[in-house]
């Protein structure tokens, strides 16, 4: 994934691409460089308009060749990608450049942990893009993220991620539980509590050396993803401790971390990848992105073996925009290339290449994973299953400092349950503080 609110993980789809050239994958890592790098997509001169666009991650648009492919049909036109490694390089270094008025690309990607705080404090730096589409080309609630309430869209959709949960159906099978993923899905249908309640029933009669999901903190993000009211209500007060949405997560979370059905791991790390490649964990929840990233890890142990259902709730897990700032110099052209590449068409190809899974609901029929892929998982319909979780997920309302409070739930009040045997009380209680802390209370 390409954010931190997806664990700023974007760059581990590089090492996935190769073998999966049009999985069910969003590339969302980073590597350790903190710096930037700059990616030319075509040479400028010749009295050519050179547009350039400042991106974090891996976007997928150059690896899909829709740089080449719009400057083929506009031959007037030079693209340049300026690529910053890590969001948290990324969005101070833009923010300064906005409120400065100048130093700005022509196009600027932001991302979804971000684009609260880019609606609410730098509205006024971006061009209204909601003027220049049909905004009922994306999902109500990802044009929602990035409108402000005066009904400005400062930038456009591009990816999402819809959840849905990833099981091994032999480890399943060995211990007494349901393998049919429709009939899982009504099992554990609209309440996380029920997908909880079905672990409880797998370390019964676990497999030896297994347990049933990876981490507290993995259930705690899938449960919360499906809340319109978060952290903050609509009014834009802080309302994490009064939540009920975050209640409910922190109760799931806190059932898994006292219990003995979490391999407490943490996503993405080594010991995680290890864990996929031994299947020492039967369930995760996962984003469309992190198909083709556990196709990798689990290798050809695991094929056939995984299967996936319905999550409980739609839920979503990572996205970013694009948008045009109002000091581009091209703002024309800015727009164009804009709303050429967030537009369905593009997105598709994206997600042909890179995987990444459209916010433009019109392209969902044409979606196909690789044959190779949907043997992996067992048949399921994949692009269906994330599809309609897609069109189900609810406009949620972000916060400017949602970002960590939630990593101060996860990092410091889960882990202190999960990790370091303290009381769900005395978990919260630090990660209260910590929160406290951050918003300066």
């Amino acid at each position: 994934m390409r954010t931190s609110t997806r664990g700023s993980r974007r760059m581990m789809t590089l090492a996935v691409v190769a073998a999966l050239t049009t999985g069910l994958l969003a590339g969302c890592a980073e590597d350790s460089d903190d710096g930037s790098s700059d990616s030319d997509s075509g040479s400028g001169g010749g009295g050519k308009t050179t547009l350039t666009i400042g991106t974090f991650g891996v976007f997928g648009y150059k690896q899909a060749g829709l740089y080449d492919e719009y400057m083929k049909q506009n031959p007037d036109i030079t693209i340049k990608e300026n690529v910053t490694t890590k969001t948290d390089v990324y969005w101070p270094k833009t923010l300064t450049r906005l409120q400065a008025g100048s130093g700005t690309d022509d196009l600027q990607a932001i991302e979804i942990g971000n684009v609260t705080e880019a609606v609410q404090t730098q509205a006024d730096k971006f061009v209204d893009l909601g003027k220049e589409v049909d905004k009922s080309q994306w999902l109500d609630w990802k044009t929602a993220q990035a409108t402000t309430k005066d009904g400005k869209t400062i930038a456009l959709g591009t990816d999402i991620g819809p959840m849905a949960i990833c099981y091994r159906k032999d480890l399943f099978q060995k211990a007494g539980i349901e393998t049919d993923r429709t009939k899982l899905a009504e099992q554990w249908k609209g309440d996380w509590s029920k997908f909880v309640d079905l672990g409880k029933d797998y370390m019964k009669k676990a497999p030896s050396g297994t347990k049933f999901v990876d981490s507290a903190s993995s259930v705690y993000n899938a449960s919360f993803g499906g809340e319109s009211e978060r952290y903050y209500d609509k009014d834009d007060n802080v309302i994490w401790d009064k939540s009920k949405g975050v209640k409910q997560a922190w109760d799931d979370a806190m059932t898994v971390a006292t219990s003995n059905m979490s391999s407490k791991l943490k996503q993405f790390e080594d010991p995680w990848n290890q864990a996929l490649a031994k299947g020492s964990f039967a369930a995760v929840a996962c984003p469309a992105w992190m198909i083709g990233y556990i196709q990798e890890k689990s290798g050809e142990a695991g094929k056939g073996n995984w299967d996936v259902a319905a999550a409980p709730t739609a839920s979503n897990w990572g996205g970013a925009f694009v948008g045009v700032p109002t000091a581009s110099k091209h703002q024309k052209e800015a727009i164009a290339l804009a709303k050429w590449l967030t537009a369905p068409e593009q997105q598709a190809k994206v997600f042909a290449k890179q995987a990444s899974f459209p916010s433009t609901p019109s392209a969902y029929p044409n979606l196909k994973p690789l044959p190779a892929t949907t043997e992996y998982f067992s048949n399921a319909p994949i692009t269906q299953i994330f599809s309609d979780s897609a069109k189900s997920i609810p406009t949620q309302i972000f916060g400017a400092k949602d970002q960590p409070i939630n990593t101060s739930i996860n990092d410091i009040g889960i882990v202190q349950v999960e990790q370091k045997g303290k009381t769900p009380d005395q978990g919260w209680d630090a990660a209260t503080k910590e929160i406290k802390d951050v918003l300066g209370q």
